[in-house]
């Protein structure tokens, strides 16, 4: 086994990493905490994605949990749902009027993290970092397991 940890694991610190700054930025600064899947949801909405189809795949969850997660949030006042202005079946996701300053304050501290990593790691290293996690890397593998006795 190697001396350092695989690729999923350092991705998943990093976004825990990300989450945990900007969730304990925002408490300093006055913000009520939100659930990480909460956070990861209006980070979402913020880079763009609004329709709850595209959120659910993005996120990786199902429908209902998305609808859960859009019930939850218009409770607390923190998003909307509008008509589709491109099918008036759906819906779209948009921050509250509320949720403005929460919204800019979250912005402020990403981009403050992100320049923060740059520092740490280097440039070159974050600019490499940028790259390859903005290629497509294809539809989710099936790699073959290791030949051995299944567990029933």
């Amino acid at each position: 086994m190697a001396d350092t940890p695989a690729l999923m694991v350092r991705l998943s610190g990093l976004l825990f990493w990300f989450d945990e700054s900007l969730q304990a930025s925002l408490a300093a600064a006055g913000f009520a905490p939100l659930t990480r899947t909460q956070s990861v949801f209006l980070m979402c909405l913020a880079a763009g994605e609004n329709r709850p189809s595209r959120l659910a795949s993005q996120l990786g969850v199902s429908r209902q949990a998305i609808s859960h997660i859009i019930g939850e949030l218009s409770r607390r006042g923190l998003i909307t749902l509008a008509v589709d202005p491109e099918d008036a079946r759906g819906r779209i996701v948009e921050y509250s009027f509320e949720a403005q300053d929460l919204r800019r304050a979250a912005h402020r501290v990403v981009d403050g993290l992100e320049r923060l990593l740059e520092s740490r790691i280097g440039a070159e290293a974050a600019a490499s970092l940028r790259a390859g996690l903005a290629r497509d890397w294809g539809a989710p593998a099936v790699i073959e397991a290791a030949a051995g006795t299944k567990v029933p």
